[in-house]
């Protein structure tokens, strides 16, 4: 492959891992270029890595999001293989993975821990598997796809999907975010299945299943608001016309049978419910028009980042 590859390993406190996932890209891939940037680790991690031969940076901000955005603007090249340091993803799979790219048959590739059922036989933490699912599903339901892994960390991208990414996470919803923007903005999308190790013994995730997971959910929740606000806000209007509906429709039965209103509290509500829910339809509505105006911006720049790659 006459292509620049840039191995990039966003590591914090993998000073027990990452001396072999280092080693083990050097073999697979020993015309790429290694980086490990260290976010804070309090262990030996840039230490290691700085002996086994990567290009070591730090970086002060702390989350994987951060750590993601920095290297994006720093490293130039053709293909981008983003891997966790923690040594549950194997190196070999990187070919399968660099293929998809240089065949241009993707913009961004999932390592898919989920297919082969590897994943659920080793990962042994709580609700990962529930959360895994219900963050699949929304997405999947949301834009009408079929992704099965939206949060593998084992990923790869083109130089026009790297460089056209907006990281707005700072930590751990950036998977979540990768798979968005790549349904969102049309590009190419593809799955290879991988294998999963879990962590060796001694080796800690960084991953709070609640809180993270949370931060998950809000990513979800915001980003629908952002990519599909016609969907959203009409949502929330349908829950408010049919609150309206419950406490109009006894005022107006009131009003039929007798010709006066005596519940004003609930007649007052439900006008002030259902001028709501029309508010909201109708913010959906000027929204729904804006991001449309906002993609067609974004094709114009995403041609001006492709003519300056040829």
């Amino acid at each position: 492959m006459n292509k620049k590859i840039a191995v990039l390993l966003p590591c914090y406190n993998e000073a027990l891992t990452v001396k072999k996932v280092i080693n083990d890209f050097q073999k697979e891939l020993p015309e790429a270029d290694i980086y490990v940037y260290d976010n804070n680790s309090t262990d030996d991690t840039f230490k290691i890595a700085l002996e086994e031969g990567a290009i070591v940076r730090k970086e002060p901000r702390q989350g994987k999001g951060n750590v993601i955005r920095q290297m994006f603007f720093d490293i130039e090249a053709d293909f981008y293989l983003m891997v966790d340091g923690d040594d549950t993803y194997p190196a070999e799979n990187c070919h399968d993975l660099l293929a998809a790219l240089e065949e241009n048959r993707a913009d961004m590739v999932i390592g898919d821990r989920l297919s082969n059922g590897t994943y659920f036989n080793e990962n042994k933490r709580a609700f990962h598997d529930f959360g895994n699912n219900l963050v699949k599903n929304s997405i999947n339901k949301l834009y009408k796809s079929n992704v099965k892994d939206v949060m593998t960390g084992y990923r790869g991208f083109n130089k026009l999907f790297v460089k056209s990414f907006p990281v707005m996470s700072s930590g751990f919803q950036i998977e979540t975010e990768f798979t968005i923007h790549a349904l969102d903005k049309r590009f190419k999308l593809v799955e290879i299945p991988i294998d999963y190790r879990d962590r060796p013994e001694g080796s800690e995730s960084k991953l709070n299943t609640f809180s993270d997971g949370l931060k998950v959910l809000m990513t979800i929740f915001k980003m629908c608001k952002d990519y599909k606000p016609l969907i959203f806000f009409s949502l929330w209007s349908l829950l408010f016309f049919i609150v309206g509906l419950l406490i109009g429709i006894p005022v107006v039965g009131e009003f039929v049978r007798s010709g006066f209103i005596s519940k004003i509290p609930s007649a007052i509500l439900a006008t002030g419910v259902m001028t709501f829910s029309i508010l909201l339809l109708i913010t959906g509505l000027i929204l729904d028009t804006v991001v449309n105006n906002d993609k067609k911006q974004y094709e114009l720049n995403l041609y001006r980042i492709y003519e300056g790659e040829k």
